[in-house]
């Protein structure tokens, strides 16, 4: 329906990408589920209907359509797949840092294989040793010539195993000004993988090691200047990473609502349907009433940010208060469906795995809370979204 924020346009996409997830990437899930395995064929034929290029200049084959239109389409997978909606999230995050801080050289290359779904790009930023703690990275890169040695390990990269350009960002000298981004290749020599590991949920989707020893990468895939690491991982976060996770959140929440109020339904108590009870009918309450609260908070900060508004606040809510409202409808949902909600047979037991995958990436709910602190007090430092103003913008939502 169209809304406050969305258009006719905006809901073209939704219905597109609705029926494409629900006839090609919900008969996978099962096999999914069994397997853990990485989907590549699944998320290169998703890459390839174009939705990876959404926030992507049409000068540059994208669509243009700006972080609204992305926002639908991760929340639409996410319905269906977590795995999949955090496949397309991941994939956006290396399609900020070549948009904000790539040459125009960068950018005829890259952008439009991005866009035509030749090319999935990843962002690689934490490390074993340093976790969320950027700054504590030891992973090196060293001019040698025309071209930069880079040794050391990322993990929990987002498309990891399915990943053609790896947007890695490492250190060249000390402090905060001592760290640069690089694209990588996903063939060079040196670069290798760790292997695959299934972890509690997102089953399809593929987060892990990259492994840098002695690789040798052009000074030509410097991103930016040297010094400008910082930006690339902090922008890639902030403007995408928390608007990303959460279209994820919002998509698993509606799918938890949408299943739970169906089962209620049809199941049948004391002579009655399962939701005419009181104490169901709380629970289906305070779930819709969550979702809409999220989906409200997704959308408005979204709106802002495809106006190149600052809304550094608002995207830290959205992600705190989608993440935190997904995992307690995911309790609520368990609740409902007792004992029929822990087997396989029932997605809701997978809701509950994927919602919690969202948690840590791009800040926890902890970190939320201390930047949205600051902002309280008035001692935040500066605005990323005004900072980088989407520079493609919303070209047409006609």
């Amino acid at each position: 329906m169209v809304g406050y924020f969305s258009t006719e346009r905006h809901e073209r996409l939704r219905e597109e990408v609705r029926i494409f997830a629900e006839a090609e990437v919900l008969p996978r899930i099962p096999d999914m589920e069994a397997s853990r395995s990485v989907q590549h064929e699944l998320s290169r034929l998703i890459a390839r209907q174009g939705w990876i290029g959404v926030t992507i200049s049409r000068q540059y084959g994208g669509m243009g359509l700006g972080h609204l239109a992305k926002t639908i389409i991760i929340e639409e997978l996410s319905r269906v797949s977590g795995a999949m909606g955090a496949m397309v999230q991941a994939s956006q995050l290396g399609v900020a840092k070549i948009v904000h801080f790539g040459n125009e050289e960068q950018k005829k290359t890259w952008l439009p294989a991005i866009s035509a779904g030749s090319c999935l790009p990843t962002i690689a930023v934490t490390e074993p040793g340093s976790g969320g703690h950027v700054l504590g990275m030891t992973a090196s890169a060293v001019r040698d010539g025309d071209d930069y040695i880079l040794n050391g390990r990322k993990v929990y990269v987002g498309n990891s195993h399915v990943g053609d350009l790896h947007g890695v960002v490492v250190r060249t000298g000390p402090g905060s000004k001592g760290l640069s981004a690089f694209l990588v290749e996903s063939d060079r020599p040196g670069f290798s993988l760790g292997p695959h590991r299934a972890a509690m949920g997102l089953h399809g989707f593929s987060f892990g090691e990259l492994i840098f020893d002695d690789c040798r990468v052009p000074a030509a895939n410097l991103l930016g200047a040297e010094g400008d690491g910082l930006p690339v991982a902090y922008s890639s976060s902030v403007l995408y990473g928390r608007a990303n996770l959460t279209a994820v959140s919002l998509g698993i929440h509606r799918a938890l609502l949408e299943e739970t109020t169906a089962f209620s339904a049809k199941q049948y108590r004391y002579g009655k349907p399962l939701c005419e009870l009181p104490s169901i009918k709380l629970k289906l309450g305070q779930m819709q009433s969550r979702l809409m609260t999220t989906r409200l908070a997704a959308y408005h900060a979204v709106h802002l940010l495809d106006r190149g508004l600052p809304c550094d606040a608002e995207l830290m809510n959205a992600k705190l208060i989608n993440v935190e409202y997904a995992l307690d409808s995911a309790r609520n949902a368990m609740e409902v469906h007792a004992a029929c909600g822990l087997y396989t047979d029932r997605p809701i037991e997978r809701f509950l795995r994927d919602a919690h995958h969202i948690f840590a990436p791009a800040g926890t709910s902890d970190v939320q809370l201390l930047r949205l602190s600051e902002v309280a007090l008035g001692t935040e430092k500066g605005q990323w979204s005004q900072r980088l103003a989407a520079p493609a913008g919303v070209e047409s939502l006609s």
